[in-house]
């Protein structure tokens, strides 16, 4: 049976605002990864790898893995802690 994970990806490097991060994935795990004696690059003859669906909500993904008998996990993002700066705080302490 198909094993696959939903989260939702972290913003890359190359982001800076919150654009384009409200999107969920669901990735299937490799069964079996074999390491290539000659590169040493780790390949797979699972061909479920190379697949990464996007969904708009967790609850599409969830509902898409159950339907198509998949199981999965989820994995919840982690909140942003955001602190509030102002210039005027580099004077004041």
């Amino acid at each position: 049976m198909k094993k696959a994970k939903i989260y939702k990806p972290n913003k890359t490097a190359m982001q800076s605002g919150l654009g384009k991060i409200d999107k969920w994935v669901l990735e299937f795990k490799t069964k079996d990864p074999t390491r290539n004696p000659l590169m040493g690059w780790e390949s797979s003859s699972d061909t479920y790898t190379e697949l990464k669906l996007e969904f708009t909500t967790k609850e599409l993904a969830i509902t898409y893995a159950k339907k198509n008998k998949i199981d999965f996990e989820v994995i919840e993002p982690k909140e942003r802690k955001v602190v509030k700066k102002s210039y005027a705080d580099n004077f004041l302490n």
